[in-house]
Parts: structure tokens; C-alpha cells; sequence
């Protein structure tokens, strides 16, 4: 069967019966889509079927992947990038098992080896040294101390914040649930003070639309009444959080996900199982998880030199 009209069973399959994101499926578009462009170029044809797909033009394949930014004159695709790449082709190959469609096993794909970067969270101090930049006195300034708030308290995404709207959050309980990455629910929990935060704000609007957070920009036409033309955007938090980080003075770079690190770093320094971390963060993969292990690591020696006792 012809390679072409294979992946695009495929990415139908992703959307109805696997239920993926459209950003994953966009994804998997652009990744399988040069896959085949690349393959139809090293076989020499305009089209190919899928038991065409051998080791050999795997091995290809990949050189190519390598060498891409440099035969373009750009930019080497990074490492991470080569993986997503080779990551969808081998969700991919898996489906075409599953319709006992013959091509290459794959089992037979492996992952480059990937060096995560060390990842970037601040101390208790430094995120109330940014709300402390906050001028409460006007309602941006309550909705930016509101949004740093949760963003720390919650742990959220940047992409699970903006989505909220006024009812999806329970100030009471301090608890309420968000759709994360591959359409997974979880619970989140938020401190008192956050709760506080979100409830001034609200308290000094003067709108009934329905999204938790609005940008309050001149520029704004007021087109429409649903709501989603003022709801904050990803790129707008972003500004905010890197705004105050600047004015307290923090010079490494700081952005939501630095906050949900922050959140997750601050739980295990204070004794917090990893699991539940896991749970909390919306990890499938406690792996995933796993690279957090540096904080622990830095806080089991400060126990260390506290309480082992040293030779004379």
C-alpha cells in the first residue's frame, strides 16, 4: 500500500480513535511528511509502498535527518528534534502492525541518546521577590500577581492556565481539575493565599466573560461577546512572568514552565514523595519526573553535612 495515503489513515487514527491533541497531530503531519519526501529522494521514486520501508532506508533516513540543516546551509536539527522525528515514525510503523500491513518492525528504531538540560526553577524568595514588583493598586496588577500565584501554587502549564475560565475554578475547596497533555485529567490544589489572589482579582472585575484571565490591551477590538477575544494568550503570560523576573532582579531566564519547575522543586525539598509529585505534574512517565532528582540530590547533602558526624 502506498506510503502517502498510509500516514494520512494514520493521522485520521490519531484524531478519532486515539483522541491526540491537534498540535500533536500537526506534528506528526510535519515529521512523517518529511519522512516520505526524504524517502521518495533516496529511493529514487515518487512514490513508494510501505514494505519498501527496510533497515537500509532507515539508515538513510537518518543520516539525512543529520545532515539536514547543513545540506540546506541552516542549522543541524537538534538531537531532540531528530528523536520527535523518529518517535512518530515509529508510532507509525506500530500502526501499520496493527492492520498487519507489512513493513519494517519498529522495534528495530532507536531513540538517539538525548542530554537533558539542567532545568531551571527559583527559591520561595525569589518568587516573593516578583510578586513584591506587583502593583496591586490597578487590575492588570491583579490579575498579573493572580497569574503568577497559580502558576507557582498550581503547578500548571501555561497552556492549562489560559485555557481556564471563571467556573472551572472552586475558590472554596481550592481544588479543581485541568485537561493536560493527551487529553488527561488531574486534580489541582492551590494555597490559601493563592485562592485569595484569583478571588481579588475576580472580585475587581467588572465583565461577565467567561475566561479566568483577560488581557486588558487597548489594542483589543471588542468584536464579538464569547469571551476567547480577550482570554489571555500563552505568549502574554510568557511577557508577564518574564517582566517581573527582570524588575526583581533574577538574571536567569524565567518563564511559566520555570514556575511549574519551581512548584515541583519546592515540594521535594520539602520531603515530598516523587510519585505524588509524578501525579501532580501530570507525568504519565515517572522518568519524567526523575529530572527533578537534582534538587533532592542538593538537599540530601545539606543533610548530609548537617547531621553526619565528622572525623577529627
Amino acid at each position: 500500500m502506498e506510503v502517502l495515503d498510509l500516514i494520512n489513515d494514520f493521522l485520521e487514527h490519531l484524531e478519532v480513535e486515539a483522541g491526540r491533541s491537534k498540535k500533536t497531530i500537526d506534528n506528526y503531519r510535519l515529521y512523517l511528511e518529511r519522512f516520505y519526501d526524504v524517502a521518495k529522494e533516496i529511493l529514487n521514486k515518487e512514490s513508494f509502498n510501505a514494505d519498501e520501508i527496510t533497515k537500509e532506508l532507515l539508515r538513510k533516513y537518518r543520516l539525512k535527518l543529520n545532515r539536514l540543516g547543513s545540506e540546506n546551509g541552516e542549522e543541524d536539527l537538534k538531537v531532540i528534534t531528530q528523536a520527535y522525528h523518529l518517535i512518530a515514525l515509529r508510532g507509525f510503523l506500530k500502526y501499520l502492525a496493527r492492520r498487519e500491513i507489512k513493513s519494517l518492525d519498529p522495534s528495530l528504531i532507536d531513540l538517539p541518546r538525548v542530554h537533558r538540560k539542567q532545568v531551571t526553577f527559583l527559591h520561595f524568595d525569589e518568587v516573593e521577590d516578583m510578586l513584591e514588583q506587583i502593583d496591586t493598586s490597578t487590575e492588570s496588577g491583579l490579575r498579573d500577581r493572580a497569574i503568577i500565584e497559580l502558576l507557582y501554587s498550581g503547578g500548571l502549564r501555561v497552556s492549562e492556565l489560559v485555557a481556564l475560565n471563571r467556573d472551572s475554578i472552586n475558590l472554596g475547596r481550592r481544588e479543581f481539575m485541568v485537561r493536560g497533555k493527551g487529553s488527561k485529567d488531574r486534580p489541582i490544589f492551590i494555597s490559601e493565599a493563592c485562592a485569595d489572589r484569583v478571588a481579588e482579582y475576580l472580585d475587581a472585575r467588572t465583565d461577565s466573560l467567561p475566561a479566568l484571565f483577560l488581557n486588558n490591551s487597548r489594542h483589543l477590538q471588542e468584536v464579538d461577546t464569547s469571551g476567547d477575544y480577550r482570554r489571555m494568550t500563552a505568549r502574554s503570560v510568557e511577557r508577564i512572568v518574564e517582566k517581573y523576573a527582570k524588575l526583581a532582579g533574577i538574571t536567569k531566564h524565567v518563564s511559566p514552565h520555570t514556575l511549574r519547575h519551581s512548584f515541583a522543586t519546592d515540594l521535594l525539598m520539602n520531603g515530598a514523595d516523587l510519585r505524588a509529585v509524578q501525579s501532580m505534574l501530570g507525568h504519565s512517565d515517572i522518568s519524567t519526573t526523575q529530572i527533578y532528582t537534582h534538587v533532592t540530590d542538593a538537599h540530601l547533602k545539606e543533610i548530609h553535612e548537617k547531621f553526619h558526624s565528622e572525623t577529627t
